[in-house]
């Protein structure tokens, strides 16, 4: 039995403005989440992060244009999963405006993160 955690998740883990769902990409290695990264919701968040970095390869996606908010600890969690995966790329695509922000606050010149804005 396999006891990593599934990224494809049947439902949200909270109800209303913290609620977080994710799901594995179609088509290729990735997740997209809808919903709120905040305390309420980190442990689901890194959690997803972690079995993403498992099976990563040389390209990782991150959808979250059905995000509306990521804390500066959510954003964290993807900085050091990113750091973690030396000479590979996680591409954000469509985060919070305030992903790009903290991003280039803390970790500017991480390279291991490519951010396609909304």
């Amino acid at each position: 039995m396999d006891a990593a955690p599934r990224i494809d998740a049947s439902g949200p883990v909270t109800r209303g403005v913290d609620a977080l769902e994710v799901s594995a990409l179609p088509y290729r290695c990735g997740i997209r989440a809808r919903g709120a990264i905040s305390a309420a919701t980190r442990h689901r968040w890194e959690q997803a992060l972690a079995a993403l970095a498992r099976r990563h390869a040389d390209v990782s996606y991150l959808e979250l244009s059905q995000v509306a908010f990521v804390d500066v600890a959510g954003v964290r969690a993807l900085a050091l999963t990113a750091i973690n995966l030396p000479g590979r790329l996680l591409v954000v695509e469509h985060p919070p405006p305030q992903v790009p922000r903290v991003l280039q606050m803390f970790w500017p010149g991480l390279h291991e993160i490519e951010v396609v804005p909304r």
